[in-house]
């Protein structure tokens, strides 16, 4: 029989001060030094009012991606629970420092202290539900007694200026269908960076600790194409091809580095597959989804939202919006984080009542994965 396995702590780390729509530009710049004409349309489209870049106006960073994480991570040490108790350092993101080492060592090696087990997730939005689960996994077999996962994302350096060659003008286009601005100047408008850890352990410490009572992923890469990525470009088959396939000079003149989606497959596929991929996941758990308190969709844009509303109605699990809760509008779309950034507010802001169930859901359109989590107040 499996142990049981708890959240005991949550935190976040948000660099600098919030930035709002009309400074972003201060920060990433402006493409052939013009200020961008579509970022104010993308902007009402995604309803992100205010979000944190680890930069300095004009594009200087001041942390590293390892540096954020570790940030939140010591967050959770304290005189019950020190850095030297930790067992299992677990971490995901979708914009890593560097290729090798992998993220979760130069987490390790900013932390400091005794040598540990480590693990590293890759990928976009659902690296830190994949992290969740290894460190859940670890503690329910008796493997570890505890463990970090943590989420966190540095990609704004991804959407500086001197990234992109050509900004997106065509206004109207972007006016009449808000999903023609899911490309390079949506990645742009909406991407922001920070991170945020859970500590899991096998017994309940501390005020309002979360018992996970499931945590489920499901790839649908078998049968969806890329939608989402960085540092390739499909060819004329539609295949991805990773940036060896290309000459170093054409890594800029085609933006090969650039975040590229499939504005067109993201809208007809992500949140059906979201829909289902919880269906599925609530049916292999004997779960009652009507039976949920709090629901926490990591939506990357506001026009996602009415349509996620309707598919759940649909497939007959619906969640009514007075149970949903998300941060996009003042945190923004910190990928990987986000899902921890909105159970950390959830907690930090709610007063959340033992026996209430808290059902997680991280879509990840690179490829379409989703991962779901379902936690039990205690």
């Amino acid at each position: 029989m499996s142990k049981a396995v708890y959240v005991t702590g949550i935190s976040r780390f948000l660099p600098n001060a919030p930035v709002e729509n009309e400074a972003m530009e201060a920060y990433l710049g402006m493409i052939n030094g013009k200020p961008s004409r579509a970022r104010r349309v993308v902007l009402r489209n995604n309803g992100i009012q205010t979000r944190h870049y680890a930069l300095e106006k004009g594009g200087t960073p001041t942390h590293s991606n390892a540096q954020l994480a570790a940030a939140s991570i010591r967050l959770l040490f304290d005189a019950r629970f020190t850095q030297q108790k930790l067992q299992l350092l677990a971490c995901g993101t979708a914009s890593p420092d560097q290729l090798v080492p992998s993220h979760a060592a130069m987490v390790h090696a900013a932390l400091g202290g005794d040598d540990m087990e480590i693990a590293s997730f890759a990928g976009s939005c659902a690296a830190s539900i994949q992290a969740l689960q290894m460190a859940y996994l670890s503690i329910a077999s008796g493997h570890t007694e505890n463990a970090i996962c943590s989420g966190s994302e540095m990609l704004s350096h991804w959407m500086l200026a001197k990234y992109f060659q050509n900004e997106a003008d065509n206004e109207l286009a972007l006016r009449d269908n808000p999903l023609l601005s899911f490309d390079k100047e949506f990645l742009r408008w909406m991407l922001s960076d920070g991170s945020g850890a859970i500590r899991l352990e096998n017994k309940a410490h501390g005020d309002r600790p979360l018992k996970i009572e499931w945590i489920d992923i499901r790839s649908y890469a078998n049968k969806m194409p890329t939608c989402m990525y960085v540092a390739g470009e499909r060819d004329e088959a539609g295949e991805l091809q990773g940036y060896c396939r290309f000459e170093p000079n054409e890594w800029l003149s085609k933006s090969i580095m650039s975040v590229k989606q499939d504005t067109r497959l993201l809208g007809s596929h992500i949140v059906q597959l979201a829909v289902k991929s919880l269906k599925d996941a609530a049916a292999k758990h004997d779960f009652d989804v009507a039976t949920v308190d709090h629901y926490l969709p990591h939506i990357s844009s506001e026009v996602f939202r009415n349509p996620l509303c309707t598919e759940l109605k649909e497939q007959g699990i619906g969640i009514p919006l007075s149970k949903w809760f998300t941060n996009l509008a003042h945190v923004g779309n910190v990928a990987t984080a986000s899902m921890i950034l909105m159970l950390e507010e959830l907690a930090r802001t709610k007063e959340l009542r033992s026996g209430q169930k808290i059902l997680i859901t991280v879509p990840e359109s690179a490829r379409f994965s989703y991962g779901h989590a379902l936690l039990t107040v205690c």
